[in-house]
């Protein structure tokens, strides 16, 4: 980990566990041709994860008296199915969409969770196949999560053109929210575009925040394991635990909002102004 055989110092322990395993070394913000390996193998792993349990739950479901395992997954799916039915109202769209929101919900929970695993597990398991740099926790990674919240824009356009037709959904980018006066048409749809914009941006960073400070937090705990003082060690486990614990309550909340906005989101694009 150290560069010249000798033990990493705290800022080089930082900057190692944040750098990426890439395709090459990224020279700009907009080289686009950089692939991060562990973001993706670690994002598609946790859905893989999540899509295999859920079907697990589903072909294991029986209509007796439910295990554990049943009743907790048909609690998940009648509280997000209820926040669905109290945010899209359209019945069509709720096919779609609720099961949408459950695996945004596991998938980001089981990707969150990364975090709670000791900071030093993978990279050095990584590191004893060859990996140089692994960083497990995707939504730490702001490409993944702008990522998801764009994908989340492109279904708020789909169904504004869906519900709403094309002449309608254009018609309302221009005239909305201030008239239909012909002067107001261009800070109409501008106020519209900077409006789908700021939710994009503004869903992907608030998860990657969150996430990325709680990640930092873990390596600042994880350097108190350095010293050689007995004392720092029982107090980096301490601290660390406390962390985790309210740390767990972040990882659930985060994937709660995303979720929420979510639905917030693809409902308001049933609505008109």
């Amino acid at each position: 980990m150290a560069a010249s055989g000798h033990a990493p110092t705290a800022s080089e322990y930082i900057v190692h566990h944040l750098t990426h395993l890439t395709n090459k070394a990224q020279t700009s913000l907009l080289d686009f041709s950089v692939i991060r390996f562990d973001t993706m193998f670690f994002s598609i792993l946790c859905g893989l994860v999540v899509v295999l349990t859920l079907h697990a739950a589903a072909k294991s479901a029986t209509p007796g008296v439910p295990g554990r395992f049943q009743c907790f997954v048909e609690m998940l799916v009648e509280m997000v199915n209820e926040q669905a039915k109290g945010i899209v109202h359209n019945e069509v769209s709720r096919r779609f969409v609720a099961p949408l929101a459950l695996t945004i919900f596991c998938w980001i929970v089981v990707m969150n969770a990364i975090d709670l695993l000791p900071v030093d597990w993978i990279p050095t398991i990584a590191h004893a196949m060859g990996f140089q740099y692994t960083r497990p926790l995707p939504t730490a990674d702001l490409n993944a999560t702008l990522g998801m919240s764009v994908g989340v824009l492109i279904l708020m356009l789909y169904y504004n053109f869906k519900i709403k037709g094309v002449g309608g959904f254009i018609s309302e980018l221009f005239n909305a929210p201030f008239g239909h006066h012909p002067a107001l048409w261009i800070p109409n749809f501008l106020l519209n575009v900077i409006e789908f914009v700021a939710k994009t941006v503004s869903l992907g960073m608030r998860l990657f925040g969150n996430m990325y400070a709680g990640e930092l937090i873990f390596f600042l705990i994880a350097l108190l394991g350095g010293a050689a003082l007995a004392t720092t060690f029982i107090g980096q486990v301490i601290v660390g635990l406390v962390w985790a614990i309210f740390h767990i309550l972040i990882v659930l909340l985060q994937a709660f909002i995303f979720m929420m906005l979510t639905l917030v989101y693809i409902g308001q694009a049933h609505e008109g102004h």
